[in-house]
C-alpha cells in the first residue's frame, strides 16, 4: 500500500520519484488516497490498456445514480468515444477516422507554422507567460479551423472546455461540478445551433463532413454528432496545450534544440511526450471477474494506469529519467493504447512538430524567466504558467 496525496505540493511539481517507489511495489499496488489498485509498470499498464475485459466505464448495472446537478454532463459523457465501448465505440470511431484523415491534418501544417511565427512576432520584450501567448492559442485555433467553428469563439470555447475537463481532476467539489454542468449545457446549445447553420450551408470542414455522414444514414445520431464535435474541440486542444508547454520547458531546461532534419525533430517531440506527458492516469473497470498480474479483479473493480510512470520504466527505457533526443520511443504510452488509443495523436504530433521548432527559430534566445510551476490538477500534468524571456 502506498499513501501519497495527489495534491501534495512536492508531488504536484515532480511526481516521478514517487512513481519509482510505486513501480518497486510490484505490478499492482494499492494507492490508499484513491482507494483502488494502480500500476506504474509499463508491461502491466500496456496490457490492461489493451485488455478488452476492462472498460473505461463501469458496467451499466453497477453504475451509480447520476446526481441531478450533473445530469447533462453524464449524458454527454455516455455518448463520448472516450467512455463508450463497442459496438457504439466502433461505429463512431470509424466515422471519425474517415473524416479525421492524415491528408486533412497534414494540410494544416503550414498554417501551424505561420500562426506560430505570427504569435512569436508579438511577444513582448519583458518576461511573459508562454501559455496564453503561444501554447494555448495554437491548438484551439487549429481545431476551430479544422471543425469550421469561428476563431473568434476560441476564448469562449477555451473557458467551456476548461470547465468541462476540470471534473476529471482528483480535486473537485460541488462548485466545480456545477461549473462543469453549466459549461456542458452552454457548449451543447452553441454546437447544436452551429450544426443547424452548417446543415443549411455546408463547407469543407470536419463538422460538415460529420453532418453529411449522419444525414446519409451512417447511424450517427444528432446527440452523438453534437457530443463528438464538443469532444474534438475539448480533446483537440487540452492535452496539446500541455504537450507544447511541458515540452518547451523541458527543452529550455536541457538545452536540447531542433535542427533542419524533420525526422530528428519528431524524435525530439516524442521524447518530450514520453519524458513529461500531459495526462498521467487512465482508469479502467473490470467487466468480469478476472485474474491479472496476480490479482483477482471482481467485476466492476477499478484500476488506475499510470501512463507517465510507465513511460519511465527502466525495463523498457534505458536511463528513463534522462532526456535523450535520439531515443526510440515506439513503446511510450502517453497517448494510451488499444481500443481507446487517442484518435487525436496525429493532430497533436503535427501541431507540436510545426509549432515548437518555429518558436525556437523565431526566438533563439528564449530562456526561462522563473521556475516553472505545475498546476494542482492531477491526473492532468500541465503548467500553471511558463514565464520566459525572448
Amino acid at each position: 500500500m502506498i499513501e501519497q496525496s495527489p495534491f501534495e505540493p512536492d508531488f504536484v511539481q515532480n511526481p516521478y520519484p514517487t512513481y519509482d517507489e510505486m513501480r518497486e511495489a510490484g505490478p499492482l499496488f494499492y494507492w490508499k488516497d484513491y482507494g483502488f489498485l494502480c500500476s506504474a509498470e509499463h508491461a502491466t499498464v500496456n496490457a490492461l490498456l489493451r485488455d478488452r475485459r476492462f472498460a473505461s466505464e463501469l458496467p451499466g448495472d453497477l453504475a451509480p445514480e447520476v446526481p441531478p446537478h450533473l445530469r447533462q454532463f453524464y449524458a454527454f459523457e455516455s455518448r463520448s468515444i472516450l467512455a463508450i465501448e463497442p459496438p457504439s465505440h466502433t461505429r463512431i470511431r470509424a466515422l471519425l477516422t474517415r473524416a479525421f484523415t492524415a491528408r486533412r491534418i497534414n494540410a494544416m501544417a503550414p498554417q501551424v507554422r505561420a500562426l506560430s511565427q505570427e504569435l512569436a512576432a508579438q511577444f513582448p520584450d519583458q518576461p511573459f507567460d508562454l501559455l496564453p501567448a503561444f501554447a494555448e492559442v495554437i491548438p484551439v485555433t487549429i481545431i476551430c479551423r479544422l471543425l469550421g467553428v469561428p476563431e473568434e469563439m476560441a476564448p469562449q470555447l477555451l473557458k467551456w472546455s476548461h470547465d468541462m475537463v476540470a471534473i476529471y481532476q482528483a480535486r473537485r467539489d460541488r462548485a466545480l461540478e456545477e461549473r462543469t454542468e453549466a459549461a456542458t449545457i452552454a457548449f451543447m446549445e452553441y454546437i447544436s445551433g452551429f450544426v443547424a447553420k452548417r446543415r443549411k450551408a455546408p463547407r469543407d470542414d470536419l463538422i460538415s463532413e460529420l453532418i453529411s455522414a449522419k444525414d446519409q444514414g451512417e447511424k450517427l445520431t444528432e446527440e452523438e454528432l453534437i457530443t463528438t464535435c464538443i469532444l474534438l474541440l475539448n480533446a483537440g486542444h487540452e492535452a496539446t496545450v500541455h504537450g507544447i508547454s511541458n515540452g518547451t520547458k523541458t527543452l529550455l531546461q536541457t538545452g536540447a534544440r531542433f535542427g533542419a532534419d524533420e525526422k530528428q525533430n519528431l524524435k525530439i517531440i516524442e521524447e518530450t511526450i514520453r519524458f513529461d506527458p500531459p495526462l498521467h492516469m487512465f482508469t479502467r473497470y473490470a467487466l468480469m471477474d478476472v485474474n491479472v498480474a496476480g490479482h483477482d479483479f471482481k467485476r466492476g473493480e477499478q484500476v488506475g494506469l499510470l501512463l507517465a510512470a510507465a513511460n519511465r520504466d527502466p525495463a523498457v527505457f534505458a536511463n528513463p529519467g534522462a532526456f535523450l533526443p535520439a531515443r526510440n520511443n515506439a513503446r511510450q504510452l502517453a497517448f494510451g493504447a488499444g481500443l481507446h488509443f487517442c484518435i487525436g495523436a496525429p493532430l497533436a504530433r503535427m501541431e507540436m512538430l510545426n509549432s515548437m521548432p518555429a518558436l525556437f527559430a523565431a526566438c533563439p534566445g528564449l530562456t526561462l524567466a522563473e521556475k516553472p510551476i505545475y498546476s494542482n490538477s492531477y491526473h492532468f500534468h500541465g503548467l500553471e504558467r511558463l514565464m520566459v524571456t525572448r
